[in-house]
């Protein structure tokens, strides 16, 4: 036996999108897929609570070094707002901490929805992972602390009301990194003056990953049953998660370049030459992402493409 131990399951690259089911963490969600793939590394791209449904980017190996583009990327979501109470989870899984007997027509809600488009501020659940002196924010109010957040700038880029009554109302909104479904719910119904806490909630899309794309537990389950080739059939390119990354096809010499840590000089009449995110690819694999500037590009993550590739 030597004194390095062995890594623990195979190099599996490449990212699947799940749908995740309601009732389980993100935690469970993702170590129930890498058990499925025996995967040796896995990571998620932004976590859905354990009541929500929908996209969930997987990163299988070396997926995981793009995970923050998809994290920082725009998502879309469907939510449904249950008027006249709201608790202290702004969810139905909490407890009702204040209702009120105020109803309001559609057209009311309707008209709000320009309020809450936009560039707006927002302050936390206090049921969050936002983390206050060093302690996530729903520890301390699970110990029973009194949680006080700050209010932060967040983007909501569009809001529509998709369907409205006196008890309920379903939105979808695309919104950028940051924002908090629930907290949207929360405020509308103070401004409303009937107040509200989210019942439903479904994430649709993740950056460039869309739920036409996302795959069932139960799907999974069923390809690691079929063996390894259905499995691979689930999973979507490293690449997939950088659809706003300009592409740059390199030779051998310059790959190697690049996964040494040092700058190339941009080459091809078709190759990119504005400044902006870039990746480099050798023979079809990922080599390197990377900034352009004054005609070279800089790597600044590189791939162990031959790894499982």
């Amino acid at each position: 036996m030597t004194g390095r131990s062995r890594k623990k399951g195979r190099p599996i690259n490449g990212w699947l999108v799940l749908d995740k089911p309601a009732g389980v963490t993100s935690t469970y969600a993702v170590g129930a897929v890498r058990r499925a793939f025996d995967a040796r590394k896995a990571g998620h791209a932004g976590t859905l609570d354990p009541a929500a449904t929908g996209v969930l980017p997987i990163a299988f190996g070396e997926a995981t070094k793009t995970v923050p583009y998809a994290v920082d990327g725009d998502k879309c979501y469907r939510f449904t707002v249950r008027w006249g109470a709201e608790t202290d989870t702004d969810d139905a899984e909490g407890r009702i901490i204040s209702s009120s007997e105020v109803r309001c027509q559609p057209a009311a809600i309707a008209a709000l929805i320009d309020e809450f488009t936009g560039e707006i501020m927002q302050t936390p659940p206090a049921y969050s992972a936002v983390k206050v002196a060093g302690q996530r924010a729903y520890d301390l109010a699970r110990d029973g602390q009194a949680v006080e957040l700050e209010p932060r700038r967040v983007e909501v880029h569009a809001l529509q009301l998709l369907s409205a009554n006196v008890d309920s109302a379903e939105f979808e909104a695309r919104c950028g990194k940051g924002t908090y479904v629930r907290a949207l719910a929360r405020d509308m119904g103070r401004r409303l003056g009937c107040l509200g806490h989210l019942v439903a909630l479904r994430r649709m899309r993740v950056a460039g990953f869309e739920e036409r794309q996302a795959v069932p537990l139960a799907r999974v389950a069923d390809a690691a049953a079929a063996g390894e080739a259905a499995l691979l059939a689930l999973l979507l390119p490293i690449e997939a998660a950088l659809s706003d990354f300009a592409v740059l096809d390199v030779g051998q010499a310059d790959a190697a370049r690049l996964l040494n840590g040092q700058p190339i000089l941009i080459r091809g009449r078709d190759a990119p030459t504005r400044p902006g995110p870039t990746y480099a690819r050798c023979k079809g694999n990922l080599v390197a992402l990377g900034e352009i500037e004054r005609g070279e590009l800089y790597p600044i993550r590189v791939f162990n493409w031959r790894d499982g590739g």
